[in-house]
């Protein structure tokens, strides 16, 4: 009986401890406690792709509010950090065909430079000036050329809402996850 006491003693103690330390993925911030509020000004665009810009600023502006209890502002006035970024290169490629060799899925692949300072220390927090997002979408056709791009973008289909929501996951992930 001893020894089974000594057991059930010892796995309580690990059951009562296991939780320390311990937190939900994506539920933290390293951020400073003071900062409240965040300017992201309109992302510049490099590419030829008509307004991804929009979509893509408003993506990363919602997704820092979901995430925590921030204040998210476009202009950069009264506020405790600035995120500022570009769309520097946007590529889509297929990746499989269908029975007609038309293409069902591509890699689209977006080149940004991202920068969120702390304007109370003017300290870059974080930055990547050349982060690379890519992933693989399906999209009704098309060849993958210049011109299908613009297409693919023209059609504003929930793939390039995914891929702006993949993206701005991705970003403020980064940033408040100091990875």
């Amino acid at each position: 009986m001893t020894r089974k006491s000594a057991l059930i003693g010892v796995v309580m103690s690990c059951v009562s401890f296991s939780g320390c330390g311990y937190a939900l993925v994506g539920g933290g911030s390293f951020l400073p406690d003071y900062i409240e509020t965040i300017a992201i000004p309109m992302f510049e665009n490099g590419t030829p792709v008509f307004e991804v810009e929009q979509l893509v600023t408003q993506e990363v502006r919602q997704e820092f509010i979901g995430r925590g209890s921030y204040r998210v502002v476009a202009e950069v006035e009264d506020v405790d950090a600035v995120l500022v970024g570009s769309i520097d290169n946007i590529q889509i490629a297929p990746a499989s065909f269908t029975d007609d060799q038309q293409a069902s899925r591509y890699v689209f692949t977006l080149t940004a430079g991202i920068q969120f300072t702390d304007l109370t220390t003017d300290e870059v927090l974080w930055e990547n000036p050349r982060m690379v997002f890519s992933d693989e979408y399906e999209v009704a056709s098309g060849g993958g050329d210049v011109a299908s791009v613009s297409s693919f973008f023209g059609q504003r289909s929930n793939a390039v809402e995914r891929i702006a929501q993949d993206f701005a996951e991705t970003v403020v992930s980064s940033i408040l996850e100091a990875f």
